[in-house]
């Protein structure tokens, strides 16, 4: 059917629906059980058993089953069972971690899937895109995206961004008229609006006529389907480390078992000591388990309102030095009061709390009946006039449906008795010019009982003076002299100093067959009738957050909309703007250049009446003086500074469907304090991938290094092949993983951010790792030889002994690992994840210690209790002997990081 050549009211009956209730419940379930649901089909996935089988792809593990087949042809059967068994126990664990890792990627889908406002049962109300069905009616403004392929049948100067299905870039207005014709194209079906478009400027209504595969985005869902998951700079980084890595483990591991040999040992054995050793050398499994560290820390910010959409900005949260903030909403409460009203050189007070329409009306102390105030009268109707928001009362308290400055001027208004319902008995909007960012005002063109039409104004006080010729003073009105503009400034300014935003109110009647077409017939000539002053709180818990970025070396900027002083109020209450810290207005901004605003931005803390163009100026010169940006916004025009910025935040309940498409992090609250949690929760993940690096790396040279330096020596095998893959398998992973669980550092925030060149092995990591493993081994092979020295004839006890001395080694050197200081940094207990990894490999430790039946196949002997005193004595030194400051003789300064501005310089 073509829709587009539907009238209107004819589009409801072919759908079957009511454009004024919407459908019902029962109505919805049928739809969704017969079109199902508003979704793309999806590539098919791998089944768990492809997932699962991709786990022994690995060469090492092929090399290693090849090494089972071999062991099975000589006899060796319990060997090749031993092996089997490990190797299955290690693919599981790694199926499992690329599961979690799934279905934490699919949870962060859902939460960002784009929400759409539909009537339902007479009712407004936001629900997941993929619930809409045939015939379901919605609404969408300025920044939505659309959520399925819609005939619009109520347009207010709509234009609709279609670039990604006609690939035209401009902006199409919308209307509602029928249109006539054969093969018309989805560029010029006008009264048509599309799946996954975004809306660029005003509003509609539409009716859903087609979901999921039956949409035009449908016809291009190949597209989606094979879009590749980018990996982030650290996985790239670890892949190639990785690579490096391997290298490294093969050459060290073919030097043991060409040692081995050239000392006599057996061939097979010896390859088979070799095969092992790498398969535990080589770090395999890193990226994955940076993947489940970055997933599981995705699901802890998650917990704390904020959803990271693109995973390389949880590496770039721990380098930001600059947070840009909107100023409504995100650093104040967003539940705005107006608390003053002004007109005609005259100042009134409102009392009240929040939306509640309940409060009185006073001048100098005394109460005042607003209808005996034509001027008062005026300037609370027409705020509510022009006006989309609505008050509705739910049990004990009053909501807010819009904006919260709307619903300021409407709550205002309730209070003097004055209500929609009521004005829509008396005016019919005829017309709405909806709110720019570029022009700050937003218009009606009304018209009342009589007939008579009018235009009202809201907006920016000091745009609204520019358009006004006339005033109203006295209840009468009068031209816009100096001496007016004055006074209105001086009001202005009073409010502002009181950290006050304010809304001018202004009106014009219309000539008998004058017609209004465009905003710029509609705000021109103008009267100006008052200023309403409202407050909007600071969250209480912002000033502790900025504090907490001051000391973690992160500024903070404000941006804002309103007027200077008012702006500037707050930031002082926020302890954002220091003495001498400067505040720049939009107007100064549009003159500049991006290098003129590099030479002012360090000291600039306030950025005032700025329009959304102007961020991307801020963000450019930021980054020049070297700065990692997070830039917040919630609007269409915001996109562009959002998507500059090194970490684009938008708005969760603000922010519209364009701006988070721009993002990297979208904050569920809009709380500034969230970002300061997002940013430490980024700085922690990247410090937990640090942990386990140190631990998984140390480990692994500890191993090599043992059966390295027991064949210079001409010793016997120290460790025999699957005592070396049960070390592997103990010791590697849970602990590493619960490493990434661990919680930050009580300094984290007291550090200056990492350079975002910073490599994985900086602060001293590379040292620590080559340090520790060289002690790992230098101990485990210092338990071989006393026992073994002790009695020869037991080779078996003493690599029983060295066995126990590796794993517990390790396994008290993950506490360790801990912190970037020491282990007497931390409450070893502290991570519950960690403890109960370690007791798990203990145990897993002691079972095939003593254990009779597994003792065979680990080829290993029940330990005396004596020598215990000697392998934990052992296997302390590396973490307790304080290595660190023992090898450099604390004789080396420490180099004192000093944050960067564009590198990190070391003084």
């Amino acid at each position: 059917m073509n829709w587009y050549e539907l009238r209107a009211h004819d589009v409801e009956k072919k759908a079957s629906t009511n454009v004024k209730a919407g459908l019902t419940e029962p109505e919805v379930n049928s739809r969704l059980k017969q079109f199902g649901p508003n979704e793309l089909q999806e590539a098919k996935r791998p089944s768990a058993l492809a997932v699962f089988l991709a786990q022994f792809k690995d060469f090492m593990v092929l090399v290693l089953i090849g090494a089972t087949v071999v062991s099975a042809l000589l006899g060796e059967m319990v060997d090749a069972v031993a092996i089997v068994a490990i190797v299955i126990i290690n693919g599981v664990l790694g199926f499992f971690q690329e599961r979690k890792a799934e279905k934490s990627l699919e949870a962060l889908k859902e939460l960002a899937a784009p929400q759409v406002t539909v009537l339902r049962n007479e009712k407004w109300t936001k629900i997941p895109s993929k619930g809409l069905v045939i015939g379901d009616v919605i609404k969408f403004a300025s920044g939505d995206r659309i959520g399925a392929d819609v005939r619009l049948v109520e347009t207010s100067s709509l234009y609709i961004e279609e670039s990604a299905l006609t690939g035209e870039s401009v902006p199409v207005q919308k209307r509602i008229e029928a249109i006539q014709g054969v093969n018309i194209g989805i560029g010029d079906q006008s009264n048509m609006a599309f799946m996954g478009t975004m809306v660029t400027r005003g509003s509609g209504v539409g009716v859903v006529i087609g979901t999921g595969m039956k949409t035009a985005m449908g016809q291009i869902a190949n597209m989606l389907q094979n879009a590749e998951e980018a990996e982030t700079p650290l996985q790239r980084r670890l892949e190639q480390l990785g690579k490096i890595l391997i290298v490294i483990a093969l050459a060290l591991t073919a030097l043991v078992v060409l040692v081995g040999v050239y000392q006599g040992n057996n061939v097979y054995h010896m390859f088979l000591a070799g095969v092992s050793l790498a398969v535990a050398a080589i770090p395999e499994g890193l990226p994955a388990i940076v993947t489940v560290a970055l997933s599981l820390g995705v699901q802890r910010m998650i917990k704390k309102r904020s959803i990271v959409r693109k995973l390389p900005a949880v590496e770039t949260l721990g380098c930001a030095s600059v947070i840009c903030s909107d100023k409504t909403g995100t650093m104040t409460q967003n539940k705005m009061m107006v608390t003053h009203l002004w007109s005609g050189g005259q100042m009134w007070n409102v009392s009240g709390q929040g939306y509640h329409p309940s409060g009185t009306f006073t001048r100098n102390n005394e109460p005042v009946n607003v209808t005996d105030t034509r001027s008062l009268y005026q300037l609370l109707t027409f705020g509510t006039l022009c006006n989309n928001a609505s008050i509705m009362k739910r049990k004990k308290d009053y909501v807010l449906d819009g904006d919260p400055t709307e619903g300021a001027l409407v709550a205002a208004a309730m209070k003097a008795g004055i209500t929609r319902e009521g004005l829509q008995e008396q005016f019919q909007i005829v017309k709405e010019f909806p709110f720019d960012s570029a022009r700050k005002m937003m218009s009606v063109v009304v018209r009342d009982r009589n007939g008579k039409q009018f235009v009202v104004t809201k907006g920016a006080p000091d745009v609204l003076l520019q358009v006004s010729h006339t005033i109203l003073w006295s209840n009468k009105q009068q031209p816009m002299v100096a001496l007016y503009k004055n006074e209105t400034q001086q009001a202005i300014h009073a409010l502002g100093s009181q950290a006050l935003r304010t809304i001018a109110i202004a009106y014009r009647q219309l000539k008998d067959g004058e017609t209004v077409q465009s905003e710029q017939d509609a705000e021109s000539n103008l009267m100006f009738i008052g200023l309403q002053g409202m407050i909007d709180p600071p969250r209480p818990e912002v000033k502790q957050a900025v504090q907490e970025c001051r000391e973690a070396g992160i500024r903070t900027i404000m941006i804002t909309g309103d007027h200077k002083v008012t702006a500037m109020a707050i930031a002082k209450q926020l302890d954002i703007l220091p003495d001498g810290g400067r505040a720049v207005e939009g107007s100064e901004l549009a003159n500049m250049t991006v290098e003129d605003l590099e030479n002012i931005v360090e000291s600039t803390y306030v950025f005032a009446r700025v329009s959304p163009e102007h961020k991307l100026k801020i963000v450019k010169a930021l980054q020049n003086r070297g700065h990692i940006v997070a830039m917040t916004g919630d609007g269409v025009n915001d996109a562009p500074a959002i998507k500059a910025s090194d970490i684009g935040v938008a708005m969760g309940i603000t922010g519209t469907d364009v701006a988070k498409e721009a993002s990297s992090l979208i904050l569920l609250d809009d709380n500034f304090a969230t970002i300061k949690s997002a940013i430490q929760e980024g700085r922690n993940i990247y410090e937990n991938i640090r942990k386990f690096i140190r631990y998984l790396l140390a480990s692994n040279v500890g191993e090599i290094l043992v059966m390295l330096f027991a064949m210079v020596l001409a010793l016997p095998l120290p460790l025999v092949p699957i005592q070396i893959l049960w070390v592997n398998l103990v010791t590697d992973g849970l602990p590493a993983m619960a490493l990434g669980l661990d919680s930050p550092e009580d300094d984290v925030m007291r550090r200056k951010p990492r350079h975002p060149k910073e490599g994985v092995f900086a602060r001293g990591l590379g040292w620590k790792i080559i340090s520790r493993g060289f002690l790992i081994g230098l101990v485990t092979l210092l338990a071989f030889i006393i026992t073994y020295n002790q009695n020869p004839n037991e080779l078996k006890y003493a690599q029983t002994v060295a066995f126990a001395t590796l794993v517990l080694a390790q396994l008290i050197h993950v506490f360790d690992c801990r912190s970037e200081h020491s282990v007497f940094h931390r409450n070893p207990f502290g991570n519950v994840y960690l403890v109960g990894a370690v007791i798990i490999s203990v145990l897993l430790m002691l079972v095939v210690i003593y254990y009779p039946p597994l003792q065979p196949i680990f080829d290993t002997l029940p330990i005396k209790s004596r020598d215990w005193l000697l392998i934990i004595g052992l296997s302390s030194i590396p973490t307790f002997m304080l290595v660190g400051s023992l090898l450099t003789g604390n004789k080396k300064k420490k180099k004192k990081r000093v944050m960067y501005e564009g590198q990190v310089n070391l003084k």
